[in-house]
């Protein structure tokens, strides 16, 4: 991963934050999302690439731009070759009530790096840096939260685990709260909560639950770029998902995914606040029309973190 594509997907994930800012709170998530991928798309259109999209907005039958499959980049005889996972806009519903932790992301390896994740759900465990190898998605979440307590060092009543709040959690968080420890519960949002497993100062510990798949393998690139632990399993509610992964080249649908699965090689994670949240600032406005980002940059070659705080002036940026 070059490092000078860093800066240039800087560019792009804030583009896409600062246009669907615009619709924070107003309710109308189908203009959030939009506008973030309007934004993002045309971005990409002047960075030095030959990138494809392998996680993204879906296949081509299903989205008009940034779909699977989709070339972007300039794509000149110099460009570097890269595949692409993203989501402009991760946490619609977040962004258009005006919630906490929506962000513009994207992650981009080397090609074929990358597991092509069928838009389904996954299985997720994930950890920081401190606990990674202890955690196994094939032990009850009581074993993992021992594990990880005992590594870390600190009672069980002091680990905090992030859940997405849904139906399908309930005996998940029955479990959790039984065996003492203590639950963040999120609408929306899995990959900023599963990347501040990796960051002390959120406070959390471990992601344990059942989310997006592409949301997964984002996820991954991130964590891999902080050193902490991933494992994921693909979980099917039809035939139908089975026969797209199965056409997507997986074969065996049962496979526990690690880190070295979803992400093959070095790999950089790039992404903007939308809103506030555990990782970065959200888009504020500022007098005299001005607005100013938070941006997170990761390489996991060089490990090197750096943060970002722009300041943007919307009537001189290019239409």
């Amino acid at each position: 991963m070059d490092r000078n594509l860093a800066l240039e997907f800087v560019r792009i994930t804030e583009a896409a934050a600062l246009s669907s800012s615009l619709y924070m709170g107003r309710g109308n998530e189908k203009a959030a999302d939009q506008a973030a991928v309007d934004a993002m798309r045309r971005a990409f259109d002047s960075v030095n690439i030959d990138g494809i999209v392998v996680i993204g907005e879906g296949e081509r039958d299903e989205a008009p731009m940034l779909y699977i499959g989709e070339s972007v980049g300039r794509k000149g005889p110099d460009s570097i070759a890269v595949d692409i996972a993203l989501d402009p806009l991760e946490g619609t519903t977040i962004c258009a009530s005006g919630g906490e932790g929506a962000i513009s992301v994207i992650a981009a390896a080397g090609r074929g790096n990358f597991l092509h994740a069928p838009d389904t759900y996954m299985e997720k465990i994930a950890c920081g840096p401190e606990a990674a190898g202890v955690i196994d998605i094939d032990r009850s979440a009581t074993e993992n939260i021992r594990a990880v307590a005992a590594r870390l060092n600190k009672p069980v009543s002091h680990v905090t685990v992030v859940i997405l709040d849904r139906p399908r959690h309930e005996k998940l968080i029955a479990e959790v709260r039984e065996i003492g420890a203590r639950i963040r519960l999120i609408t929306d949002g899995d990959v900023s909560a599963g990347v501040a497993t990796c960051w002390q100062e959120t406070g959390i510990d471990l992601l344990m639950g059942i989310g997006g798949a592409p949301e997964g393998v984002i996820t991954a690139a991130a964590i891999r770029c902080l050193n902490g632990d991933f494992q994921g399993r693909l979980i099917f509610r039809h035939d139908d998902e089975r026969g797209r992964a199965e056409k997507m080249g997986i074969r065996d649908l049962n496979k526990t995914y690690r880190l070295k699965d979803l992400v093959k090689g070095d790999a950089l994670f790039c992404a903007t606040g939308v809103t506030d949240g555990p990782l970065l600032k959200g888009v504020r406005t500022l007098p005299r029309g001005r607005v100013s980002t938070h941006s997170v940059v990761m390489r996991s070659e060089t490990g090197t973190i750096r943060h970002i705080e722009a300041m943007h002036d919307p009537a001189k940026k290019p239409k």
